[in-house]
């Protein structure tokens, strides 16, 4: 019997399965990282931190999520849109590689969009290195015991001990999310046992000082222009409780102390013009703040985001492996392992928390995390899905005022975005193509084949108007309308008809980064009306025309839309073998299991495809992924985990989870199958990209609710292993609730809803529709 039960009483119950049921959320190991892809991350939403825990040598590797080379470019060519008629009229006329060709030579960006100056590149802060130094038989530390490093997402704190020479050895180590500054905490167990020297260092452009007590690490990165670029700072400061500390060569010297706390603070001048006095302002109030005090304080204000959510999928009984061998065993038997899942979900929910805060940049395609001057594909921002990815998991997980850095990213794109429109398009509004960055870049790329793709703006429309859904906040609504109907704006100014069809659709488009066969042979990414442009242009349409009746206003702007809505391509055209096709042409694609599938786009983020109101077309997805398969980089394997997970396949879903959480230590670039999870948790394309995380997040978070199709449905793709028995307290659905549910044997035993206003709300439980009153928060 289904019941509605009080808050408080769930609440109960979801913790005492939490803290009895199921393992500690964190992550552990039994030896020091012996690579970047094993250390731990830690960060507050703009420092971050890797320690590698080693014994004899420590490298910390830090970060800035602030911290760019280039500067804002126009790399618009002004006369691209002359060349437009003739790209055009090549189309129609089926000459799509010769469309390709005079874009190539007159329709891409005239500055290097993928290279690093003055583009820019999202790059490492520095390394910091500490050499320890042991008292007794062995002074390096080689025969260490007992060891073990963990990271607790309860704390987001960071973990190391270990015992040489009869002494227990501990470090700590956080980004504080109070004083806003990395401190790491190094003791012995007994006295005068601590003796180290600490350096901090750059691959490049960095400059090392000592000042007053201080090591200090500053310098300028190239802009591409005159070199003259983001200028940094980072201050090092150690106190001690016992022993003694010198400085020689530029390094910290500590002998024979206790206690040592060390400080890091660092900034950059992005945004501000005194970020070298905010770095000594901010060293000075942590460290006369009593170290007790600012992690406790730290750990408060991290759980007030963290806590929100609880999830508890049952068994959990694999909790004596290490992660790294835990990994290994859920690989090979993902059943016997439900703690696992759980833990990843809530590390995704952790890297979110740390690697963006509101103010700041949201998290790039590293999140927060570089350990290099040339970051993989710049640590840029792409538009074609990883951005928009790495932002799929915060609303339903209950973290959604961490979509608001991306908000104000695209609003500051804006302005360049309109001088893009005009120079490509000669259109209104503004669009956004591939890639962008700090500098607001929003040009084609410098080839065709994967940079004339223009779905950019419109796709980040979408994760600023489901902000909106999730809050239902008017004010939210009417600040960010401008921004939808700019874009709405623009892709309503270029649409052409196409004559074989009378469809109105993009020309020249494209599917991102994939392409097709032409009947002569040749191969060719540009056309008419790729199907990912029809559904983004679709949805756009749709929500900006909901935001104008909601906000009474534009009612001649909205009548425009709503008459070309009846001229726009279907949702989806379902081609001879069942698929729905990518392009508007059923052209057969030169790689069938190409990594982007990209014209899956109405089934998620969309809603324009669902079992329910599109039953064909929804097999027509089933097919389309069938066909696609389940390998590829992790960010792809995510993206099928949530496709599935809209279809109702939770087997087929977790499937593809069990793939993605493959172990592996590959960093070479890999375009095709691979994908693959790191010793700490970190997704492989390979290399690191923080996108798998993300979307693995949320695929997880979708198996359990849904909220998309009119109703919120309960575990609406569930997979057997999880069936059994298990518990949600925080997530989100749409409309603004709140819900805490449980379930035993696949079916919903008890739930509970909120909400900030009492009213009634449609719910799938355990098959059926029916209305509920979700009660005050």
């Amino acid at each position: 019997m289904i019941r509605k039960i009080s808050l408080f009483t769930i609440l109960s119950t979801v913790i005492i399965n939490t803290c009895f049921g199921q393992q500690p959320l964190k992550l552990w190991y039994d030896k020091p990282a012996q690579v970047w892809e094993e250390t731990l991350p830690l960060g507050n939403g703009r420092l971050g931190m890797m320690p590698d825990g080693g014994v004899a040598n420590e490298n910390i590797v830090l970060n800035d999520i602030t911290l760019w080379s280039g500067a804002p470019q126009d790399a618009n060519n002004y006369n691209a849109y002359k060349v437009l008629p003739q790209i055009r009229k090549l189309l129609v006329e089926g000459k799509n590689d010769e469309a390709q060709d005079l874009i190539n030579k007159d329709f891409v960006c005239t500055g290097k969009g993928g290279g690093s100056v003055p583009f820019g590149c999202y790059q490492v802060l520095g390394n910091l290195s500490i050499k320890y130094k042991y008292n007794g038989t062995d002074s390096t530390g080689s025969q260490y015991s007992n060891y073990e490093r963990e990271l607790s997402l309860n704390k987001a704190i960071a973990k190391s001990t270990f015992t040489v020479n009869g002494v227990t050895y501990t470090r700590e180590y956080f980004t504080s999310f109070n004083n806003d500054i990395s401190i790491i905490r190094l003791t012995a167990d007994k006295p005068g046992q601590l003796s180290c020297s600490i350096g901090i260092s750059r691959p490049e452009r960095g400059n090392v000082a000592i000042s007053n007590d201080e090591l200090q690490l500053s310098g300028q990165l190239d802009n591409g222009i005159d070199g003259k670029g983001m200028q940094y700072m980072a201050r090092v400061k150690a106190k001690l409780q016992g022993g003694t500390m010198s400085l020689a060569n530029n390094t910290l010297v500590i002998k024979n102390a206790t206690e040592a706390i060390i400080y890091i603070s660092a900034a950059t001048d992005f945004r501000g013009a005194a970020f070298k006095k905010n770095t000594e302002d901010i060293l000075n109030a942590a460290v006369n703040t009593a170290y007790i005090n600012e992690r406790q304080k730290h750990i408060s204000n991290y759980q007030k985001l963290f806590n929100r959510v609880i999830v508890n999928l049952g068994d959990a009984s694999n909790t004596e492996e290490t992660t790294d061998k835990r990994l290994i065993s859920f690989h090979k038997n993902p059943a016997s392992d439900n703690g696992l899942p759980v833990l990843f979900y809530q590390f995704g929910r952790y890297l979110s928390i740390c690697s963006t805060r509101v103010g700041l940049l949201p998290p790039n395609l590293q999140g927060l995390w570089a350990n290099q001057i040339q970051t993989p594909w710049n640590g840029d921002y792409h538009l074609d899905i990883n951005v928009q990815m790495n932002h799929w998991p915060l609303e339903v997980s209950n973290l959604s005022e961490l979509n608001l850095p991306l908000v104000e990213l695209v609003r500051e794109m804006i302005p360049h975005g309109e001088k893009t429109a005009k120079a490509y398009y000669n259109a209104d509004g503004w669009v956004a193509h591939v890639i962008t960055n700090p500098w607001h870049f929003t040009e084609p790329g410098e080839s065709a084949s994967w940079g004339v793709t223009k779905a950019g703006s419109g796709w980040l429309c979408n994760n600023i108007w489901e902000h909106y859904t999730f809050t239902n906040d008017k004010k939210y609504l009417a600040d960010i309308y401008p921004i939808l109907r700019g874009s709405a704006l623009f892709y309503n100014s270029i649409l052409v008809k196409d004559p074989k069809t009378g469809w109105q659709v993009t020309s020249p488009s494209s599917s991102p980064e994939n392409s097709f066969y032409l009947p002569n042979g040749k191969t060719a990414s540009i056309c008419m009306g790729a199907t990912i442009d029809n559904q983004i242009i679709r949805e756009l349409f749709n929500n900006v025309i909901t935001a104008s009746k909601i906000l009474g206003k534009d009612e001649a702007f909205r009548a425009q839309l709503s008459a070309k809505l009846k001229e726009l391509p279907p949702p989806g055209v379902i081609s001879k073998d069942g698929r729905i096709q990518e392009w508007l042409e059923d052209y057969k694609e030169t790689d069938p299991q190409h990594r982007h599938v990209s014209h899956l786009y109405g089934l998620f983020p969309a809603s324009l495809i669902t079992p329910d109101a599109t039953p064909k077309l929804a097999e027509a997805a089933k097919k389309t992924l069938d066909v696609r398969g389940d390998d590829g980089p992790s960010w792809s394997i995510a993206y099928k985990i949530l496709w599935w997970a809209r279809l109702h396949d939770g087997d087929r879903a977790f499937k593809l989870y069990k793939e993605l959480m493959k172990p592996t230590l590959r960093t070479d670039i890999n375009y095709g199958s691979g994908g693959g999870i790191y010793p700490n948790l970190l997704s492989a394309g390979p290399p690191f990209q923080i996108d798998g995380n993300f979307g693995a997040a949320a695929g997880i978070a979708e198996m359990l609710i849904q909220s998309h199709a009119g109703y919120i449905e309960l575990i609406p793709a569930i997979p057997n292993e999880w069936k059994a028995t298990g518990a949600v307290t925080g997530l989100r659905a749409r409309g603004n609730f709140t819900i805490n549910f449980k379930w035993k044997n696949g079916k919903v035993t008890e739930y509970h809803i909120t909400s900030a206003q009492p009213r009634m709300v449609k719910v799938k439980i355990n098959g059926v529709i029916k209305n509920v009153m979700a009660s005050k928060a």
